[in-house]
């Protein structure tokens, strides 16, 4: 069995978790920049057992698609294209960045931590990971 690997992706930043080789939980993993993000993807494929990729798709609150939604699309396009061996499917990620913003307060992490937007990003992928995960044990 291998590991699932979530990310949030973003503009300039994207954020990685990853679960345990039984698929148990998910932890974070890294932040990249984005422009890097599919190198190294591909190293930690290389090194690791992926598989499945879950990718944050971003809407907003009232349904609309969010104006990074079309860059979502064409990053799972372009994986597709190159790796077919390991599905990548798109997940609803409203939310993410609130339930990571109040992980952060409530884990007692100082302003100045909580405004480290790479711990943000990371974090937003943890949650993405987790709540998919939860969602297909309740399948």
């Amino acid at each position: 069995m291998g590991r699932i690997l979530s990310i949030d992706y973003g503009r300039k930043r994207t954020g990685l978790a990853v679960t345990d080789p039984l698929q148990l939980i998910g932890n974070g993993l890294a932040t990249v920049s984005t422009s890097e993000l599919f190198h190294f993807l591909e190293q930690y494929i290389a090194a690791e057992s992926v598989e499945r990729i879950v990718i944050g798709e971003p809407w907003q609150p009232n349904g609309q698609p969010s104006e990074n939604l079309q860059r979502v699309k064409a990053f799972v396009r372009r994986w597709e294209k190159a790796h077919p061996e390991i599905p990548i499917e798109p997940y609803d990620e409203r939310f993410t960045s609130v339930l990571a913003h109040q992980a952060m307060l409530d884990g007692g992490l100082k302003k100045k931590d909580r405004q480290n937007k790479a711990l943000v990003d990371e974090i937003s992928a943890t949650i993405l990971l987790q709540d998919y995960l939860t969602s297909r044990r309740r399948k």
